[in-house]
């Protein structure tokens, strides 16, 4: 190898690579040209680098459907001819299988797509069908054994479009055997929703086993299927009541929408569609046997509908158990929400087309499977029109007003529309949401980043839409509503048309726009900073912002020489900033409670508290890592302070609000911390804010109030949960759980009497029985209604809250303790004992 020379072209004739003179710039002579123009280069040969059919096949697949400018049958022709040439390699068995059941419970939109190509593959080679089958039936029986419904839904949406290779009836008898589990349910308890459930899964999947073959006797039974289905379909539940977005006392409240349930509207529109013979026109047909090219078509003269008699396959044998297993999520009926549903201009599908149904239901799917890329989900959404049927939509980015420009007869329909409306319904999805809304927060977000000029006319729709209804909104979503505008602004420079909202400014501070308004600014100004948020307003808002809210440090109230105890608090202040010892701050707390006996103060200790807190919190004012880390060094003398007083312990949580007056979301943090510390407890906050400062029911208009509320319910909650949680965990040893299962009545207890005063409280404001509306409400008869009002929406949120509570931890719900099979608990390790923390947030 030493006399081998790889020097490059551009090296000095006859030197070497060291220094010089004239190092990379030598002379070009006559040889060089004629070396160039021969392409006699030193450089390795091109090749035509061609990825293995499985690494096609698996692109291919993920890729199906998302080019607009290729014919969907042609992509799914190609990949089945792929697939069929290269069957006889394993990894492209394995992946076409793997991939392809994949994609049915991740990307919904694409299951009509993939199936085309599995029926395209089936014409030639039987084999592959039948393979994708055999493995899909077994993910079906675990899903339906597991009560994964909606993976169970999408498996039987995959099967039903490959109803064409099945010998018999396909699904169609899997779906009357899950009607008739339905219908076993609903006779043992009217309010069972699992049973809805399953009738949403019948019907959602009939349009697709429908499109996809021609077969006159399917049509037939499913008619018959859906006629048993109305049965349970048209019937109101009785908890959909609980879930409507729009809850009105009387029938003299005009709603913005009329929210019928989702089964309800479905089943009538499928009972239209059978009327008039089953057109489905917005689901893609992509497999059609005039599409198959020769290569594809083993018998130029096979049969009708593109598959003979002997290329038939056994539909796998499912067995749908009893009883049916409710799966790990609380189920509620789920109503249909709109903000662009039934207007002059349709926007997006009317209600009384199938396609309204259809499309929110593939689309909503999509988005809870794929919460883990937030940026995949939005890309999909932004290529909605590619999934559905042609001309099922109008050109992306079109304006509102275009729309009247459209032929007659041809469909209106934004697909920026459809998708906003879709992410909104699940933001305002009652009880709760699947995911956490800031994740719906965030599809929305990148949704704007793809396509701005499309999305943000749509968006501006949306919200004057939802704020117009916010009078009669449930209180849960209104606070939903504004979280969601807060944070979405704050991720656009803060830009919105506020003098469309001027006139709401005049409006009593009790009014729920001026109440939401309030709330918007105030967590605009967590996001930024107050003057910032001020320049963003025109002049009329800036009353709303006051100068105090500029001030990132609070002034220290013992300071001013005339506050009571103002000498007292200097001392400690200075104390705690020294870390003096402990026996020199308690002998001025001593001086405190001397005074205070002297004024005649009941009790001498809510004094000193207000003293010392206000002394941590001045300290930690600089950051919240400043006041935890205070508080932690500081938390032995307050943990002392609660069993001593209870007035006292409620006076630490006034003390922080009062020095975070002008900014209430971080004395919400702060409280939040002193939870996890045990320092406060979550009656003594329920009191605090429900009680002492409820000021006539006024309080209950303030969204302070209600996140207060909010997160300590919610800790108190998300404890009896996990509890439950390792309860039922058969890793845990036996002796753990039965311990846990004896602290569980007393959690559950707690929870129930947190519920119960949060309801005692509020129901007297509904009243107009609260204490001190009763003795001194002195104003005008429009504002005590408006009071009440508020009362009415507290209450009715707090009651659904606990009821969903009582349907996942109820005892009814619980059961009883199941020990592990012995098997288990000789070859699993002992896991580690479950421990609760001092920190509600955690149960380790």
């Amino acid at each position: 190898m030493a006399d081998v020379d790889d020097r490059r072209d551009n090296y000095r004739r006859g030197g070497g690579r060291g220094g010089g003179r004239g190092y990379n710039k030598r002379k070009r002579f006559q040889e060089d040209d004629d070396f160039d123009q021969q392409s006699y280069r030193n450089q390795r040969p091109r090749r035509e680098f061609q990825a293995p059919a499985g690494t096609q096949i698996r692109r291919g697949l993920v890729e199906i459907g998302e080019d607009a400018l290729r014919l969907p049958h042609e992509v799914a022709m190609n990949l089945a001819k792929l697939a069929t040439d290269n069957y006889h390699d394993d990894y492209v068995k394995d992946t076409f299988c793997q991939v392809t059941l994949k994609l049915v419970v991740e990307q919904p939109f694409k299951i009509p797509f993939v199936a085309g190509v599995v029926l395209f593959a089936h014409a030639e080679k039987k084999e592959i069908a039948a393979d994708i089958i055999s493995k899909a039936g077994p993910q079906l029986q675990e899903y339906l054994e597991k009560g994964q419904w909606r993976e169970c839904k999408l498996m039987l949406r995959f099967l039903a479009c490959m109803s064409r290779v099945f010998e018999e009836d396909g699904v169609l008898p899997v779906l009357n055997e899950l009607f008739n589990r339905a219908v076993d349910l609903q006779t043992a308890s009217q309010e069972d929703a699992v049973g809805l459930e399953l009738v949403k899964i019948i019907l959602f999947t009939i349009p697709y086993l429908l499109a996809s073959t021609a077969d006159a006797s399917l049509q037939q039974k499913a008619t018959e299927l859906l006629e048993k289905t109305d049965i349970i379909a048209s019937t109101p539940h009785q908890l959909e009541a609980l879930v409507d977005p729009y809850p009105t006392p009387n029938d003299e409240t005009e709603k913005p929408m009329a929210c019928a349930s989702i089964i309800s509207l479905l089943q009538r529109q499928l009972q239209e569609e059978a009327a008039n013979g089953w057109p489905l026109s917005c689901i893609p047909r992509i497999f059609d046997p005039s599409f198959k090219a020769p290569n594809l078509n083993g018998d130029a003269n096979g049969e009708a509908d593109g598959q003979s008699a002997s290329s038939t396959i056994t539909f796998p044998s499912i067995a749908v158990p009893s009883p049916i297993n409710a799966g790990t999520k609380a189920l509620f009926p789920e109503l249909y929400f709109s903000v662009y549903a039934d207007q002059e201009i349709e926007s997006v599908p009317p209600t009384t087309n199938i396609a309204s149904t259809l499309i929110r239901d593939a689309i909503v799917d999509t988005i809870n499977s794929l919460e883990f890329n937030r940026n995949a989900t939005a890309k999909y959404l932004n290529e909605i029109d590619c999934f559905w049927a042609p001309n099922t939509f109008v050109k992306r980015a079109i304006t509102f007003d275009k729309l009247r420009d459209v032929e007659p007869g041809r469909p209106t329909w934004k697909p920026e529309d459809v998708v906003i409306d879709a992410i909104f319904s699940q933001i305002f999805m009652l009880p709760a949401p699947e995911h956490r809304l800031v994740y719906y927060h965030s599809i929305i977000t990148e949704s704007c980043k793809i396509s701005p000029q499309a999305i943000a006319p749509s968006l501006g729709r949306a919200i004057r839409f939802l704020f117009r209804g916010l009078d009669v909104m449930d209180l849960e979503l209104g606070y939903r509503y504004m979280d969601w505008f807060a944070h979405h602004l704050s991720n656009f420079e803060f830009r919105w048309k506020w003098t469309e909202w001027i006139p709401e400014i005049d409006l009593n501070d009790l009014e729920p726009k001026k109440a939401f308004i309030h709330g918007a600014l105030d967590k605009e100004i967590r996001l930024s900073f107050a003057k910032r948020i001020r320049e963003t307003l025109p002049e009329p808002y800036h009353p709303l912002i006051p100068a105090s809210k500029e001030k990132d440090i609070p002034d220290f109230k013992f300071a001013d020489d005339q506050t009571p105890f103002a000498k007292e608090g200097q001392e400690i202040l200075s104390m705690l900033k020294k870390k003096a010892p402990e026996e020199d701050v308690q002998r001025v707390v001593d001086s405190v409670h001397e005074q205070a006996q002297g004024l005649g103060i009941a009790d001498p200790l809510v004094s000193s508290t207000d003293i010392y807190m206000t002394a941590i919190l001045s300290i930690g004012s600089k950051s919240l890592s400043h006041v935890l880390s205070t508080i932690d060094r500081c938390k032995e003398r307050l943990l002392a302070i609660g069993p001593q007083s209870e007035l006292a312990r409620r006076q630490i949580i006034m003390s922080v609000v009062d020095f975070w007056a002008d900014h209430p979301g971080t004395a919400v943090n702060i409280i939040d911390k002193l939870l996890n510390y045990t320092i406060v407890t979550p009656m003594s906050v329920i009191q605090w804010a429900l009680t002492d400062n409820i000021n006539r029911g006024r309080s209950l208009a303030t969204a302070q109030t209600y996140e207060l509320i909010s997160i300590t319910m919610f800790k108190v909650t998300n404890r009896v949960h996990q509890l439950l949680q390792h309860r039922n965990n058969l890793k845990v040893p036996f002796e753990q759980r039965r311990q846990i299962d004896e602290a569980l009545p007393r959690e559950r207890q707690g929870m129930r009497e947190l519920f119960a005063a949060i309801e005692d409280a509020v129901a007297g404001v509904a009243t107009g029985a609260q204490d001190e509306m009763i003795e001194r409400f002195d104003e005008e008869e429009g504002e005590q209604e408006l009071v009440k009002r508020w009362g009415e929406r507290w209450a009715r949120v707090w009651r659904r809250k606990a009821s969903v509570e009582e349907a996942i931890v109820g005892e009814a719900s619980v059961g009883a303790l199941e020990e592990a099979p012995a098997v288990e608990e000789v070859a699993g390790a002992p896991g580690p004992a479950p421990v609760v923390d001092e920190d509600m947030d955690r149960v380790e």
